[in-house]
């Protein structure tokens, strides 16, 4: 398919009812990007990234003290209630803090990804850049049945089937775009440079999460209209809003 004709393409993002009734508190947050360049870095990007790197050394956490942050011990707990042991798959954010809480740098990626690791170290929420430029019609946030396809993140050629009962993003094609919720995305959603489709996703499961992701979609779409001409107004998810729609031409982006 085109790739004109894919920016016409809506997009329906739904939380399945059986991970809600496990995690009550899940938080979904999205913003639908349907044309950006994305650049190798971006001065307002690389200066949010140095300035959340920076805060974070000065905290001198340990491991232990990055597992207990109140939005990441929730995570840990949502992890454990679906079989998952957090000390060997940390959620995408505890892995993110452990690096940085090292003294380390991040390795700078992209305009987007830079962006997302920024604001997913100062929230302490999971946030990701997803290209999903290849992902029609719809996308579950949903247990798996054990039989999707997942490709690897840099090892496409080497697919895998998440574990029944994992939770995954699965489009409507019988394939799963991250392991372990937010572990692990696919390759298929990588976010490479060039013109791109992009979802941006921000996720809870603390108390008061709706208020974080929010807060973090804010900072997010702030950034981003200074990188691109248009992007449609922020989304949450949730489990008295379960699913909703994206990309949709009847929607008129934010203008920069």
């Amino acid at each position: 398919m085109e790739r004109s004709t894919l920016l016409e393409d809506s997009l329906t993002v739904t939380v399945a009812e059986r991970l809600l009734e496990r995690v009550p508190g899940y938080v979904l947050g999205l913003i639908a990007v349907p044309d950006i360049e994305v650049v190798a870095a971006a001065p307002a990007v690389s200066a949010l990234l140095t300035e959340a790197e920076d805060s974070v050394h000065k905290e001198t956490l340990s491991k232990a003290d990055v597992s207990a942050l109140p939005t990441v011990a929730a995570w840990r707990e949502a992890y454990r209630v679906f079989d998952v042991n957090p000390n060997r798959f940390p959620c995408a954010a505890e892995s993110l803090l452990r690096r940085v809480a090292k003294g380390d740098r991040l390795p700078r990626i992209n305009s987007l990804v830079d962006l997302c690791n920024a604001v997913s170290l100062a929230a302490r929420l999971p946030v990701a850049s997803c290209d999903v430029g290849d992902i029609e019609g719809e996308l579950s946030v949903r247990p798996a049945d054990g039989d999707e396809i997942y490709l690897p993140l840099g090892a496409p050629g080497a697919p895998e089937h998440p574990e029944p009962g994992e939770v995954v993003y699965a489009d409507g094609r019988g394939r799963a775009h991250s392991r372990r919720w937010n572990w692990r995305q696919s390759d298929v959603i990588k976010t490479d440079r060039g013109r791109r489709r992009l979802l941006i996703t921000v996720e809870a499961v603390h108390d008061g999460g709706r208020t974080a992701v929010e807060a973090a979609l804010g900072r997010i779409a702030d950034v981003l209209d200074g990188l691109t001409q248009g992007r449609q107004e922020p989304v949450v998810l949730d489990r008295a809003t379960p699913s909703g729609v994206l990309f949709s031409p009847s929607v008129t982006p934010t203008a920069r």
